[in-house]
Parts: structure tokens; C-alpha cells; sequence
């Protein structure tokens, strides 16, 4: 049975040469429902969103169904590779819940169409994480392995292991990303939208992933400086709140045909509420409980990863406290005791309590944009999911 995103979907029709496989909700069952989901007319825009997402997801597991099938028809180890790529689809669901949150909130109604883009906007954050992880060395995501980590542990079980496999991983993240990369835009192609739209969109993802890029290479080249000098909020808008929260957004915002204003006030939301969400997120990657967040708790120490808590914890831990972040951070043979150690530093000197000072004010400020310059119940459904994120601390 094809792989595809995690969430229960209703059939949406992508269009395609080939004739699609039956539609499956992401548990294997078979789809429920029709290209019109019904809702109650009452439901209001959280309703609304929460239908458009099931129709998002459909359209997801449809066309990486069909990219399984057709790979595997070409070649098995590409199908494979489509399979392994079609696993790291899915989660939260946070950028199309965006999209369809600013498009519905700002009057459209096509539902069809915005699903084919907030599709876009998942596979375009897989395409993210999947080099991310390339970069990072990781091979575990959501508790569970990623792309990599699928595709080492099939080439282990063909007897492929040690020196011999590496470059064979490497290759699965770069192509397995750009197969992403190339899906999201693939899928804008196809959406049943206006031809200006069309193009407005697909110019809008070229930025959002060139300011990724951006970021990127701002967050590698950290790596080679003290972690006190790095911009480490910089970062976190450029490779986070742009892709993660105004991308989508916007894209939303374009498909009902917003005005500049409007647009201008989203990104200053998308960019305090990205900021704020890469935040909570790295004090989850040091604090957090595995079991609940599905992030290793030694991954970003163990790099040396440069984050606003490693700034805050080198600008405010005394001599002795630096001397102990010299020694373990950074280690790739870090185990649970130096780590221990290391947040003690963190937490003692106030760096953790600061890192959560800001956070809050860039959720704040987020929460004050959408309140003065959004209609009420956008405002009202985006304010929620600024709450939502912090209440990851929790």
C-alpha cells in the first residue's frame, strides 16, 4: 500500500496521465468521502480550515501514490526512494493549515484550488528537513528514522554497510530532497487556479526557498565562529519564519487576492510568530522530552548547534560555566551526564529563562499584529495557533 502523509484525508482528484490508485487515509484504510467535503455551515473558519486540511492531505497521498507507482515502474529503487520520501510527509500540518487559514480567513471559498497549494507548502518543508538533516547529519526524525535513516537501514538489510553505504545515503537525501523540492512546484503547477495566480505563487516559493537557502548558509557558516558572536535570531528568519510561517501565508493571502497592506501585515505576523516557534524549538532540542517532542535531546549539543540558548548560555555563564560549555558542547561522543551538566550551566545562568523572555515577546508581538490588523476571526484561529506553540513548552 502506497505511503503518504499523517492525517485522515477525503478524496480530492489530482490530475494526471495515469489513473490514481485508490485513495487511502494515511492509517491505509480506504478514503472517506468526495471531491465536495460537506461541513455543517456553522462551523466557522476553524471548520473550514480543518476541512480544507483533510482535502490538503488527500491531495498529498494521492500524488505521492502515484509518484510511488510510476517510480516503481521506471526503476524499483526509485520507487523505493519516492516510499522513503513519502514517510516524512506529514505531522503537524502547520504550513498548509497556514495557506488555507489566510486564504479562507480572507474570503476565498475555492477550496479545491488552495488545497493543491497548501499541499505545496508540506512538501516544499520536506524538501527543507530532508537536506536539513543531510546537513546536520541526522538520521532520526519524529522519533523514528528519515529519509537517511530509511534508506541506510535498506541498503544494511542488501548487506550494504560501513564506508560502502555512505555515499549511497548521501545521494538518497540530496535527490530525495530535490524530488521534493520539485513536487511542490509540480503541484502549484497543477492547481486549478487562475493562470496570474499560477505564476504569483510559484515566485513567491522561489523566494521563500532563497531565503532559506540564505539562512542556511548564515546557520553552516555559524559553525566556524564563537557562539556568542553568531546573529542566531537572524537565522531563525531566514531559515525558519520565512518558509515556515510567511510562504504560506502569503501564498494563502495571494489566492484570495489581498491587498499590499494586507500581505505586509502578514509577514510581520509570519516572521515574530517563525521566530518564536524556531525558539521554543531549541529549547525543546536541549530540554525536551523525547517521548513527547520526538527530537533528540543530545543532536544539538553534540554539534555544537549555534542557537539564541547557546548565545544566551556563553554571554551569561561565568568562567567556570564557559569552561564547562568548552568541554561538552560540541562533542560528538556526548552522553546523557556531560549533557546534564551543560543544561545545569544553561539553566543557572538564566540563559533558558531569557531564551523564553524572548520567545514570549516575539509571541507577543504576533499575537498584537494579528489583533490590530487581521480580521477578527482570522485573528482569532492565528492567535490560537501562537498559543499552540508555546504551549509546546508544556
Amino acid at each position: 500500500m502506497p505511503r503518504g502523509a499523517r492525517a485522515t484525508a477525503a478524496v480530492d482528484h489530482v490530475p494526471d496521465d495515469r489513473s490514481a490508485p485508490e485513495p487511502v487515509d494515511v492509517r491505509g484504510r480506504p478514503g472517506t468521502g468526495g471531491p465536495d467535503v460537506p461541513r455543517p455551515a456553522d462551523a466557522g473558519l476553524r471548520g473550514s480550515v480543518t476541512a480544507g486540511l483533510a482535502r490538503t492531505v488527500d491531495v498529498l497521498d494521492r500524488y505521492l501514490a502515484d509518484r510511488q507507482t510510476h517510480g516503481a515502474q521506471l526503476d524499483p529503487g526509485y520507487g523505493e526512494l519516492w516510499s522513503h520520501l513519502a514517510e516524512q510527509v506529514g505531522g503537524k500540518l502547520l504550513r498548509p493549515r497556514l495557506t488555507l487559514a489566510a486564504y479562507l480567513g480572507l474570503g476565498g471559498d475555492d477550496v479545491a484550488g488552495a488545497s493543491h497549494v497548501a499541499a505545496a507548502q508540506e512538501l516544499l518543508h520536506t524538501a527543507m528537513v530532508v537536506h536539513d538533516d543531510l546537513l546536520d547529519h541526522d538520521e532520526v526524525r519524529r522519533g523514528r528514522p528519515n529519509l537517511t535513516g530509511a534508506y541506510r537501514a535498506t541498503l544494511a538489510a542488501d548487506g550494504v554497510v560501513g564506508p560502502g553505504a555512505e555515499d549511497h545515503v548521501l545521494a538518497a537525501g540530496l535527490l530525495g530532497g530535490d524530488l521534493a523540492l520539485v513536487a511542490a512546484f509540480g503541484l502549484v503547477a497543477r492547481a486549478p487556479i487562475a493562470p496570474d495566480l499560477t505564476v504569483a505563487v510559484v515566485d513567491l516559493l522561489v523566494q521563500g526557498v532563497s531565503t532559506t537557502v540564505a539562512g542556511e548558509m548564515l546557520d553552516m557558516s555559524s559553525a566556524l565562529r564563537s557562539p556568542a558572536q553568531v546573529d542566531t535570531l537572524r537565522v531563525a528568519e531566514l531559515k525558519t519564519a520565512a518558509y515556515t510561517c510567511t510562504v504560506p501565508l502569503h501564498a494563502g493571502a495571494l489566492l484570495a487576492r489581498a491587498d499590499a497592506r494586507t500581505l505586509s501585515e502578514l509577514a510581520r505576523f509570519g516572521t515574530a510568530l517563525g521566530t518564536a516557534f524556531q525558539l521554543v524549538d531549541d529549547e525543546l532540542g536541549v530540554f525536551g522530552e523525547p517521548s513527547r517532542t520526538g527530537k533528540s535531546v543530545l543532536s544539538d549539543l553534540r554539534a555544537g548547534k549555534r542557537t539564541e540558548l547557546l548565545r544566551l548560555s556563553y554571554l551569561r555563564a561565568d568562567d567556570a560555566g564557559r569552561a564547562v560549555l568548552d568541554a561538552h558542547v560540541g562533542r560528538p561522543d556526548l552522553e546523557d551526564d556531560a549533557a546534564a551538566l551543560v543544561r545545569d550551566v544553561m539553566a543557572g545562568c538564566g540563559a533558558r529563562d531569557e531564551l523564553r523572555a524572548v520567545a514570549s515577546r516575539a509571541a507577543g508581538t504576533a499575537h498584537d499584529v494579528a489583533r490590530r490588523h487581521l480580521p477578527g476571526e482570522l485573528a482569532d484561529l492565528l492567535c490560537a495557533l501562537v498559543d499552540e506553540m508555546a504551549g509546546r513548552w508544556h
